[in-house]
């Protein structure tokens, strides 16, 4: 299971997520979507229009669960979820 964190420079709810995962101690991915046209139609197509977005992906790489903004409750069950695998 990981943890990609969609985000865009200077964002504040970003730097919150990051430093979430970082106290909880699990890794996780970044990419800036203002730089990678790819990366922001998937998160459009998602539903989202603002930074962050975070996407869990399974270990075969399908999406699992994903979520908008600074959202301290599912970092925290992610957290725990990779803890116990």
């Amino acid at each position: 299971m990981n943890a990609t964190v969609y985000s865009l420079p200077a964002c504040v709810q970003c730097n919150s997520t990051y430093k979430a995962f970082n106290r909880k101690d699990v890794p996780f991915n970044t990419v800036d979507v203002s730089e990678d046209p790819e990366a922001h139609a998937f998160t459009k197509e998602l539903g989202y229009m603002q930074a962050p977005v975070v996407v869990v992906r399974n270990a075969e790489g399908e999406v699992q669960d994903h979520w908008g903004g600074f959202n301290p409750e599912k970092i925290s069950a992610f957290a725990q979820a990779v803890k116990a695998a």
